[in-house]
């Protein structure tokens, strides 16, 4: 169970802060987020 969980944990980090995604303009989801919240605030 507890590698499992280790390997999810990656998993997640990997896809929302390295990995680019066409639909979101070649950005990671967390630049995505970021990038929205920082125009929604201002």
């Amino acid at each position: 169970m507890a590698s499992a969980r280790a390997g999810i944990t990656r998993y997640l980090a990997f896809y929302n802060d390295e990995r680019s995604h066409q639909a979101l303009g070649y950005q990671t989801p967390a630049a995505f987020y970021d990038r929205a919240m920082n125009k929604a605030a201002a």
